[in-house]
């Protein structure tokens, strides 16, 4: 394994950080040696773990992969600053704790993009090789990528707790919540026409019975019952999915609310499940926010 020492912006985070420690005097050749042997060290125990029963040849990749692992466990343990990089790397278990929390970081950005085993375990064999990164690369964007990663694993768990607080468990298709604002929005709506109860995959089949309320179509009305159902969620949930959130959210909810009206009518009048459907394709081209796009045969 090497550790090529470049400008101190270029590279993995671990090559600059390096870099610039020889630039500023904080690291002697001894100590960088020392450092180099513990990474050569991290790198084989890495790949006696995950290479040597499939690939026993790709010593070279597992330091790759544990170059982009300790530099995001670096960037993070230091807040990016490259002294308190250096100063933590000249510890005995400097280079084994920044892989330690790298290798913690991407797990848990990796709990909703696993489909079956991988000889990674937990860790995202893709993410890992967007992490992954040979010494002397000239643009490294490990950081890069693990932030999207753990934007979208974010957004997936808040959408994990919007299901548990507010729908019925086990009956949905997950692959139909994949958006955080049309999951509240759709939540809303149901609490709206069913007081507050759990939002279950029936709308359609029961807006024939809803009686509507004029109350219900005002920015007013929407905009409480959005504050109340993010009061029935932790503060910091809360907060989260707000930001997420478009500024249209209510006017979006309110149009969907207007045309719930329609398709009632629509479907009181006994239309076939066609006409409804192309009723459904032709207003949600438009924007509809809220409205259940699972189809309940």
């Amino acid at each position: 394994m090497q550790l090529v020492i470049r400008d101190e912006n270029q590279g993995p985070y671990l090559s600059r950080v390096l870099a610039y420690g020889l630039t500023e005097g904080l690291l002697s050749n001894e100590q960088l040696g020392q450092i180099k042997a513990k990474a050569i060290l991290m790198s084989l125990k890495f790949a006696d773990k995950f290479y040597n029963k499939y690939k026993m040849h790709l010593l070279e990749e597992a330091a790759q992969d544990v170059i982009g692992i300790v530099s995001i466990g670096l960037m993070a343990l230091s807040d990016q600053n490259h002294a308190n990089a250096i100063a933590l790397l000249l510890n005995d278990d400097g280079v084994v704790k920044s892989f330690q929390k790298g290798w913690g970081m991407l797990t848990k950005v990796s709990q909703y993009r696993l489909h079956g085993k991988s000889i990674y375990g937990n860790v995202d064999k893709i993410l890992l090789d967007q992490i992954s990164s040979p010494p002397d690369c000239d643009e490294w964007q490990g950081w890069v990528y693990y932030q999207q990663a753990l934007t979208e694993h974010n957004r997936q768990q808040s959408i994990n707790a919007l299901l548990a607080q507010f729908y019925i468990a086990g009956t949905f298709d997950p692959i139909d919540y994949i958006n955080l604002e049309s999951t509240l929005a759709e939540a809303v709506l149901y609490r709206i026409f069913f007081d507050g109860k759990k939002v279950r995959p029936d709308l359609k089949r029961r807006m024939t019975r809803v009686e509507l309320q004029p109350q219900w179509f005002s920015l007013e009305f929407i905009e409480h019952q959005t504050k109340a159902a993010f009061a029935e969620l932790p503060n910091e949930l809360a907060a989260a999915i707000r930001l997420d959130l478009g500024k249209n959210f209510n006017s979006a909810l309110l149009r969907t609310l207007n045309f719930s009206r329609s398709y009632q009518e629509l479907a009181a009048q006994n239309a076939s499940p066609e006409r409804l459907e192309r009723f459904e394709y032709k207003e949600g081209l438009i924007g509809l926010l809220g409205w259940p796009i699972y189809i309940v045969m």
